[in-house]
């Protein structure tokens, strides 16, 4: 009996608490589907949703669905893309109130999963994996559908994480967005650069529409983009141009003072009523060419031996910015900026109360000028002068509100490199298309993306170190190893006698 009674004891003092940590667990599980905090010790984020994505999830008032198909025994890297992309939609649907939700589809489970995938927009895509030990071809499906209302969007292959969150919020805005903003590319009677690149880009967006500036702008024009001039503007395009401003126009501009040819290695200023017209925004664009120790590089022939050779050199006329104005949202989360033949910006001592400049970008501590003479020879033994970095922080870019007699508030960003949109120029640098795209959506007062668009690392580069400094490094790696190895032994052999030294008391 008493034993009896033992085991009943026993088994209640086992029952209950386990009854109690269970019913806890499935507590705690509910709560954390709908509530949870993540620790991301990373420096930009990277491993969380920013407040951008949670803004533009908040929008979202219907059931928005995304169906991911994707199919297992991926290698390695891009298994983790599949770990990561769970994880995040999983704080996408937390943060939606339950108009958010996600399924995972995996081919192997069904033969129709695959077409189901190719009708939406998903194609398969061949990939090199090892099974059974041996090297075979496999089609794989790597993609997302989102669905809203009776809209979608397609990620038809996600290889790589990078910019993921981006992706997805930018589809998301687009999907919930009523009236999707109107920008347009000026065009320019003579202009000879193409901006396809800027306009592609741009029309993942927004609506892109050319802007014959002959005729006056249209009314729905919510931002304008304008390449650099190397002339006059007809009096038609000067006043439609102004008109379009003093109505409260958007005007995204990339103008230098110096027209350059690198082929025939020619320069000579811009003379144009241009500069008229941004000196009204407080802009006075110097007559000179920048240069700057950070930069990038160009092939010069030269002789090697009995041989000629394109040999890589740096080029200080095309500076590389990494400096900003880490105040100004529209580049506070850059890392480096193209730049090619830019000029100098300042402001116009003239500028009236009625104008808010702000300077965006600046060259670094280590850079010069060209002005008068423009030798624009890269080999520095016959071109000097172009390493003559005795001059810093020069503004490159800078922007500009001006509130008119009517009241009405108009806004100018300016960059002082003609070709920073062009398909030849800086229009191929995904950095260039970052700080453009931040720019569109400051003038047109949409802020939801700027943020997260530089949210991604582009570039990380070695910072720059004096001479002085590298030797004092290559010592430091070449003596303080050998310093600790002699020190170990030392320690070593210290503790060797210590011991030999208690064992002769011991036992001698």
């Amino acid at each position: 009996m008493k034993q009896l009674i033992k085991n009943i004891d026993l088994k209640k003092s086992v029952f209950v608490p386990g009854i109690l940590l269970f019913v806890i667990l499935f507590l705690l599980n509910g709560i954390s589907q709908s509530w949870f905090h993540r620790w991301d010790l990373t420096d930009n984020n990277m491993y969380s949703l920013s407040s951008s994505s949670e803004s533009v999830v908040k929008q979202v008032n219907d059931l928005l669905t995304m169906k991911v198909y994707f199919s297992d025994d991926l290698p390695g890297e891009y298994a983790n893309n599949r770990r990561y992309l769970q994880d995040i939609l999983e704080e996408y649907e937390a943060l939606a109130d339950g108009n958010v939700r996600f399924e995972f589809f995996r081919p192997e489970d069904d033969k129709d999963i695959e077409q189901e995938a190719q009708k939406a927009g998903i194609m398969p895509v061949q990939m090199q994996v090892v099974e059974n030990d041996k090297m075979e071809v496999k089609r794989v499906l790597m993609g997302m559908v989102i669905q809203y209302e009776d809209k979608k969007e397609v990620l038809p292959v996600i290889q790589t994480t990078t910019g993921l969150e981006y992706e997805i919020t930018s589809k998301i805005k687009k999907l919930v967005e009523i009236n999707k903003p109107t920008v347009g590319i000026a065009q320019l009677e003579g202009q000879t650069a193409q901006f396809q690149n800027i306009q592609n880009l741009l029309g993942q967006r927004y609506t892109v529409r050319p802007v014959n500036l002959s005729e006056a702008v249209p009314a729905d024009i919510t931002a304008l983009l304008m390449g650099g001039v190397s002339d006059s503007l007809s009096t038609d395009a000067y006043t439609n141009l102004s008109a379009y401003l003093e109505r409260g126009g958007n005007l995204f501009l990339t103008q230098s003072r110096i027209k350059t040819n690198l082929q025939v290695q020619q320069a000579f200023p811009i003379q144009s009523n241009i500069f008229d017209l941004i000196d009204d925004y407080g802009f006075a664009i110097e007559p000179n060419l920048v240069t700057d120790k950070i930069c990038g590089r160009v092939n010069v022939q030269q002789q090697m031996g009995p041989i000629r050779m394109n040999v890589p050199m740096e080029y200080p006329l095309l500076p590389i910015i990494r400096s900003f104005n880490t105040k100004e949202a529209i580049v506070a989360g850059l890392e480096q900026i193209q730049l090619v033949f830019a000029s100098e910006l300042k402001q116009d001592s003239a500028s009236f109360e009625n104008v808010n400049y702000v300077p965006l970008l600046f060259t670094s501590d280590q850079s010069g000028e060209m002005r008068g003479n423009f030798n624009l020879n890269p080999d520095p033994k016959q071109n000097p002068f172009i390493r003559m970095f005795n001059q810093a922080d020069k503004v490159l870019s800078a922007r500009s509100e001006k509130v008119g007699e009517n009241g009405i508030m108009s806004q100018v960003i300016l960059v002082g490199d003609s070709e920073f949109m062009a398909d030849q120029g800086g229009g191929r640098s995904p950095e260039n298309h970052i700080f453009i795209m931040n720019s569109v959506d400051y003038l047109i007062g949409d802020r939801d993306l700027i943020a997260l668009r530089s949210r991604e690392i582009t570039s990380r580069p070695l910072e720059e170190v004096s001479d002085d400094a590298k030797k004092t490094w290559k010592w430091v790696n070449i003596v303080l190893p050998s310093l600790l190895i002699v020190g170990f032994g030392l320690v070593r052999m210290r503790q060797q006698k210590r011991r030999s030294s208690i064992l002769e008391e011991l036992y001698g």
